[in-house]
């Protein structure tokens, strides 16, 4: 990964812990999440029309394609496998949330932008009931799942299609934004890996939230797991990824998108 997750000041501790309960509580409430978003941004990138989610997927509706990044599925296995004790929640709160993802937009195909599982190890030790539910989630739909750093290998004995990248709609999909320009860089391309947070002050205090950012050429993408960190819009290793002047943050809310210009963020 560029850069290091360990923020200025001692907040990571905080940001991890916030972070978490929204998504917790997200996974919760995601049962009764149906029908379209209300509090959903639409957004072009590269030319392409594109629905911010508050739940953190990224719709397209002229393909029909909804995109989401960083599962990070089965972490809480994988730390355990290194003898560190995790809730071991962490894959149904997230599988929770992506189902009521897909019910809400009916995609004609997923794309899974790499990260999906912690480790290589945890698509092969995924229990049984969790595989029926991510094949009954891709059940009449294409499914793509592009290869992370986590996860170079792919999935073992799970629907869909394994790659390291994905041409579609004059658009790319990769896990690791690229720092080479033009059609086959970073024009046009959505990306995760990074984890993007951004930081505002709402009534004196400052609130941090995972977020979408897109300078209207590329767009990041926020992690979708519910153990899934984040780093900051600000920190060093988003460096050269967007122009500043037309960057926005689209910050994920509770039951709604909060969208920032990238010089009103503070951090």
């Amino acid at each position: 990964m560029r850069g290091s997750r360990k923020d200025e000041g001692g907040s990571l501790e905080y940001w991890e812990e916030t972070k978490l309960m929204h998504r917790l509580g997200l996974a919760a409430r995601s049962t009764m999440m149906t029908g379209a978003a209300t509090g959903a941004e639409e957004i072009v990138v590269n030319g392409t029309v594109a629905v911010c989610d508050p739940m953190g997927g990224l719709y397209l509706p002229e393909s029909g394609l909804l995109v989401v990044s960083d599962l990070h599925l089965e972490k809480g296995a994988a730390f355990a496998r290194r003898g560190m004790m995790l809730p071991p929640y962490d894959t149904i709160a997230t599988l929770n949330i992506l189902s009521a993802v897909i019910t809400r937009y009916d995609p004609k195909i997923v794309v899974s932008l790499g990260d999906n599982f912690h480790d290589r190890k945890g698509s092969e030790h995924l229990p049984q009931e969790l595989r029926s539910l991510i094949g009954a989630m891709a059940r009449g739909r294409d499914w793509i799942w592009i290869n992370g750093n986590h996860d170079p290998d792919g999935t073992v004995d799970l629907p869909g299609a394994c790659t390291d990248e994905l041409f579609y709609g004059g658009l790319v999909f990769r896990h690791e934004p690229s720092l080479i320009s033009g059609p086959r860089g970073s024009k046009g391309e959505i990306a995760g890996h990074l984890h993007p947070a951004a930081t505002v002050r709402r009534r004196e205090k400052s609130v941090r939230r995972p977020c979408f950012a897109s300078d209207g050429s590329r767009l990041l993408m926020p992690a979708f797991g519910v153990l899934a960190g984040g780093l900051d819009l600000r920190h060093q290793a988003m460096r050269g990824l967007f122009d500043h002047e037309t960057l926005v943050a689209h910050l994920l809310g509770r039951d709604r998108i909060y969208s920032v210009r990238y010089a009103n963020l503070i951090g």
